[in-house]
């Protein structure tokens, strides 16, 4: 089960030959920018939210493919299918594997790294952390400000969920895709958990 937790990082020699592919999902929160290779997903892009989007967290949710579907690598077609579970049937994802990453940031031994690990690890879905907390997770609990800085760095958000982490007096704090996605992404997994409770 670890080995699911925790996706393959892979390198290769002759990176600068890396062939990026991309696609577009259409997800409940906006248009997902998704990267990658034949050895690995590379990024998700989020898109800005300035409304929530129309209807509850708690309604059906779509979530497609609407651009890039014909030329899909493996770590594509698992990231898109990891997605689809997360906004549409969350009881799905832990049968679902976790793509390989091809992020150079997450090749580097560095602190980001493994509190990114951690993050992807440690905090399930429905779950939050402080930032404090999550240091402490990591092995280091005088570095909250660097784990902030790690959350700003991720590439591979949701599926690397950053959006879980919060301040320690409880407010969401800051995030990439704004702060109404990050109370959205919140709202979602906490009424999805909630239902698979029952």
């Amino acid at each position: 089960m670890a080995s699911r937790l925790v996706p393959k990082v892979t390198s290769k020699e002759g990176e600068s030959q890396c062939k990026q592919k991309h696609a577009v999902l259409l997800s409940p929160v906006g248009k997902l920018k998704i990267s990658g290779c034949e050895t690995g997903l590379h990024e998700i892009k989020l898109p800005k939210m300035s409304v929530l989007p129309s209807g509850r967290a708690e309604s059906s949710a779509t979530c497609e493919v609407c651009e890039g579907a014909e030329e899909m690598t493996e770590p594509l077609k698992q990231c898109t299918a990891w997605l689809h579970a997360y906004f549409c049937e969350p009881a799905r994802m832990a049968s679902l594997p976790i793509p390989a990453f091809h992020h150079p940031l997450l090749r580097r031994d560095s602190f980001t790294r493994q509190v990114l690990w951690t993050l992807l690890r440690d905090v399930k879905f429905g779950e939050a952390v402080s930032y404090k907390q999550l240091a402490d997770l990591a092995g280091n609990s005088r570095a909250a400000r660097a784990v902030g800085g790690a959350m700003r760095s991720n590439p591979i958000p949701i599926i690397i969920p950053c959006h879980r982490v919060i301040c320690s007096s409880g407010q969401s704090g800051n995030y990439g895709g704004g702060n109404l996605m990050k109370e959205w992404l919140l709202s979602h997994e906490k009424l999805q958990k909630e239902k698979l409770a029952y």
